[in-house]
């Protein structure tokens, strides 16, 4: 007896991947409603973002960032490129505010004329 089997054509393969990944975002796909919105619906837009808000500012000659100094600066950056630095600092600023208190005896007074250098 003949054994059939079946022959797998690698484009219908190939098809079936595509078919199962547009079946699985479609709903992201609504390319029309996104528009009438005034939503980027392209890559664009993120790619010129991320080469002002990072690139311009990150990668400048000799500069190196550990991750809490390079998240600080760009937070900052994105606050101040989308018009939103003044309620975003509001929030921020809380975090960094400290109370400065001044000890008397351990502060040196300025000389008061050319005659105190001389000593």
């Amino acid at each position: 007896m003949f054994k059939l089997t079946r022959i797998r054509n690698p484009r219908r393969s190939k098809l079936k991947t595509e078919l199962k990944y547009f079946r699985k975002n479609r709903l992201r796909m609504n390319y029309a409603e996104h528009l009438s919105r005034n939503l980027p619906i392209g890559s664009g837009v993120i790619e010129a973002s991320c080469k002002t808000l990072v690139t311009q500012r990150m990668k400048c000659s000799g500069m190196r960032w550990r991750c809490p100094g390079g998240q600080g600066i760009l937070t900052l950056r994105s606050l101040i490129q989308s018009g939103w630095f003044d309620c975003g600092w509001m929030l921020l600023s809380v975090t960094y505010r400290a109370k400065v208190n001044m000890v008397s005896d351990n502060v040196i007074p300025f000389s008061s004329g050319k005659g105190d250098l001389e000593r």
